[in-house]
């Protein structure tokens, strides 16, 4: 239950880093390429840069860095929302216990299905299960059940969810241990402000209240068994240059602590809700320009981690920062439950917030493929045990980078065949050819085509 994040440090170390001399800037940039991370007071002074030129290096670095540990895959998947009751007041949330004027929904095992059918017959294979938080009517039980509901669900071309990843409230040991047993792969807790003041003043009421209880749950996940875990702020509800340095200090905690830093960091910026005043208002904006500017320093800071980009941005957004340190990305999202059954005009009125990006899972793929991105349904690491320190293990010197590449192409080339379009999988077929030529060596190469022609006959779910 410790408090681990000390405001004063953290503003102290901002304050320090000011105006900083432009040598010690590029010498910190030339420190993250050697892919080992950066210490808090160092990601100080790329926070406090402002020279364009030094930003622009900043993003540079950040692009080959990404390029070094996972190549150019982008792994997909989609949110699937299953209610949106919730005992928490955010204000920055449309789920809020206050907004009267909200549809509440709580999915049934068999809309839950429903739900999951549709996704599996657009090319899914991985989801993110969340809810809202309310631990009478979205238990832990109901959503243990909606996990099994939702991998139960079988379709025609081989359709089925192969990896479920969860973000739901914090639990105790006992409560992880639990969850655990229900093949989850990662467990996602957002702390989505590590200003206290900001946290205290954008949680008034419900359990959400307690700063400490949520910051230290990941530590509980870990205990659990639950060694795959992610964390994010919401940018947008105090300074972004606290914020990146408060998740930092988070995914440190963690290693010293549990010897496992965050698999994932997720970056999502806070946009308009239904009847949600922080977020029709934002208390401080994020501009585009410091958007991709904190992404890159991220990607510098903690190099090993996964970091998730949402449809809360524009698809041009997307594209933009696809180049500098993303690695996973939601497609054809709803926030709604049931959102993928009924796309209603009134759906705003269920969501949790509006969507930036609203293209189908085909159209993200046309483009990011078109674009030199490799797309990615791939799970074998959740599968063949490549988890928390393993992960870690390859991640960090880049190794894991040869099981990436060669999995995305495996599971691109089942979308290619089982789901896309002609244009799209006209495009994917180049861009597996190019990376045949381009990327694998020979002896790899064989091996990837063989199982490449096995897919083609009609084997699936092939990976190393």
């Amino acid at each position: 239950m410790r408090d681990f994040i000390d405001d004063n440090y953290i503003e102290n170390i901002l304050k320090q880093a000011k105006d900083p001399d432009p040598e010690r800037v590029c010498e910190i940039i030339k420190k993250a390429y050697e892919l080992k991370g950066l210490p808090p007071e160092d990601v100080a002074f790329l926070l406090q840069t402002e020279n364009d030129e030094l930003i622009g290096e900043i993003l540079q670095a950040a692009h080959k860095i990404k390029e070094d540990i996972y190549g150019n895959r982008l792994v997909l998947f989609a949110p699937l929302y299953i209610a949106n009751l919730c005992a928490n007041n955010c204000l920055y949330c449309g789920f809020r216990r206050d907004n009267k004027e909200l549809n509440r929904v709580a999915l049934t095992m068999d809309q839950i299905a429903k739900e999951v059918q549709v996704l599996e017959r657009e090319g899914h294979k991985r989801l993110l299960m969340l809810c809202g938080e309310h631990p009478a009517r979205s238990s832990l039980d109901y959503f243990m059940e909606a996990i099994e509901t939702a991998y139960s669900v079988k379709t025609e071309h081989g359709g089925e969810i192969r990896r479920i990843n969860v973000e739901l409230a914090p639990l105790e040991v006992d409560g992880f241990k639990r969850l655990k047993k229900t093949g989850i792969g990662t467990y996602l807790l957002f702390q989505e402000t590590y200003h206290h003041e900001t946290y205290k003043k954008m949680h008034p009421s419900g359990p959400k209240k307690d700063y400490a209880y949520r910051l230290t749950a990941m530590h509980r996940a870990q205990e659990g068994g639950i060694d795959d875990i992610g964390m994010g702020a919401l940018f947008g509800l105090y300074d972004y240059k606290f914020e990146v340095l408060g998740l930092l200090l988070h995914a440190l905690q963690l290693e010293q602590d549990c010897g496992v830093g965050p698999h994932t960091i997720s970056i999502p910026r806070l946009e308009p809700a239904f009847n949600a005043p922080a977020a029709i208002k934002p208390p401080h904006p994020v501009s585009d320009h410091d958007f991709k500017k904190l992404v890159a320093i991220i990607r510098m800071a903690v190099p090993y981690t996964g970091m998730i980009l949402t449809t809360r941005e524009t698809a041009a957004m997307r594209a933009e920062v696809f180049a500098l340190g993303v690695s996973q990305i939601s497609a054809g999202s709803r926030t709604n439950p049931g959102g993928y059954q009924e796309d209603s005009s009134e759906a705003f009125r269920a969501a949790q917030f509006n969507l930036g990006d609203t293209r189908t899972l085909d159209e993200v793929i046309l483009d990011i493929t078109e674009r030199g991105h490799i797309p990615s349904f791939c799970t074998a690491c959740y599968r063949l045990g490549r988890t928390g320190k393993d992960f870690m293990d390859l991640a960090k010197p880049g190794l894991i980078q040869k099981f990436c590449q060669t999995n995305a192409v495996f599971s691109f080339k089942e979308y290619l065949l089982d789901y896309a379009t002609p244009a799209t999988r006209e495009a994917g077929e180049k861009l597996i050819q190019k990376m045949l030529d381009e990327t694998f060596k020979t002896k790899r190469k064989k091996m990837v085509c063989d199982r490449l022609q096995k897919i083609e006959d009609g084997t699936r779910d092939v990976y190393i």
